[in-house]
């Protein structure tokens, strides 16, 4: 991936990301939910302040300050982003969310985009969201880990205490939290995956057994729907992470480095399962409106066949009405009970005509 244009570097090259700017003493960053260092692994007693973590590190320049935050304001973001150097237009992509999957790299710092996705099993209504995207932004830099979270899934609470408790993976810098991030993404997409499969797979149960034809239209539009959500966050996660595993990049340790290869394995899974469903949703949306045409000739055949047999009565009914003083059998004694059997008799061959060749 060729690098992108940056900015004319500032101390943070003289210096050392964790050295860059001044820590401000006024916090601005609401938006932080957990601030740490980690020296060997270990993450070392704090107040919980970013500031505080900062501070630690420059003092004893070692160790790895970890900043989560939660859907940030750029004001929120603006101090953070000063301390440690952030390139200004990864910092813009940070603020707003809806970024496309990347990995963009800086002269100090390492920047990438994950979409995270979640399937809400207990969701029963079928014109609803089932999956749920969401991102996350890291920026990855010598000594310093800064994750960006919008929407309200995708915690990475879990992923930090799970790390926390592998003291010498952690042990290899903030690369192990990068790939952690990207694991735990791609290891939901094969959950949302699964959970799609079975839904897909009860959907074709249903096309194909003609139980609900036409409410079938709109669940299959809706699980397309989900699959291209699941499509757009897998898909372009595939070239980042064959970067991150074949080539050495800054800020990324070497034992690492195999670890992302193993997450572009899983990730190929699922973006061959997606294409798979999308090949199989479109098959069945075909079958469901040729189906649903099927339906609808039956049922115009059906109502020829029933207008056929009233139009016979009706006929009878109209010649009858039109009072001529000589008609066929008006004098006779039994020209009533002649002709209402002979209209019934009528009507029975042309039920049982219809009936024989399908169309009642």
């Amino acid at each position: 991936m060729p690098n992108l244009p940056v900015r004319t570097p500032r101390r943070a090259l003289r210096r050392g990301p964790a050295d860059a700017s001044p820590i401000p003493d006024v916090d601005r960053s609401t938006a932080v939910v957990d601030a740490a260092v980690y020296r060997d692994g270990v993450r070392q007693p704090g107040s919980g302040r970013w500031q505080d973590a900062l501070a630690e590190v420059r003092q004893h320049r070692s160790g790895m300050v970890w900043i989560g935050l939660h859907e940030p304001t750029e004001a929120q973001l603006e101090d953070i982003a000063e301390a440690f150097d952030l390139h200004p237009l990864a910092v813009e992509d940070a603020v707003h969310a809806h970024q496309r999957p990347k990995l963009e790299r800086y002269d100090d710092s390492l920047f990438a985009v994950v979409k995270t996705v979640h399937y809400d099993a207990n969701d029963d209504s079928r014109s609803a969201e089932v999956v749920e995207t969401g991102e996350v932004m890291v920026f990855i830099g010598q000594n310093f880990v800064i994750t960006v979270r919008h929407g309200e899934h995708g915690s990475l609470r879990h992923m930090r205490k799970r790390l926390e408790a592998d003291i010498e993976q952690l042990a290899l810098g903030p690369s192990v939290v990068l790939h952690a991030l990207l694991d735990q993404a791609v290891d939901d997409y094969l959950v949302v995956a699964a959970a799609l499969q079975a839904d897909i797979d009860e959907a074709e149960t249903s096309v194909f057994s003609g139980a609900n034809r036409y409410g079938d239209a709109n669940r299959l539009y809706i699980l397309k729907r989900e699959a291209l959500a699941l499509k757009r966050a897998a898909g372009p996660l595939s070239a980042p992470l064959q970067l991150l595993g074949k080539r050495p990049i800054r800020f990324i340790h070497e034992d690492v480095r195999e670890y992302f290869r193993d997450v572009d394995d899983h990730l190929t899974r699922v973006v061959e399962q997606v294409a798979g469903f999308d090949d199989l949703l479109t098959t069945l949306v075909q079958a469901n409106l040729a189906q649903v045409s099927v339906l609808q000739n039956e049922d115009m055949r059906k109502i020829s066949a029933w207008v056929g047999i009233v139009s016979v009565p009706t006929l009878v009914a109209g010649i009858y009405g039109m009072n001529f003083s000589h008609m066929p059998e008006l004098d006779w004694t039994y020209g009533y009970p002649f002709t209402i059997g002979l209209t019934a008799s009528i009507c029975v061959a042309l039920h049982h005509t219809f009936k024989r060749n399908g169309w009642l």
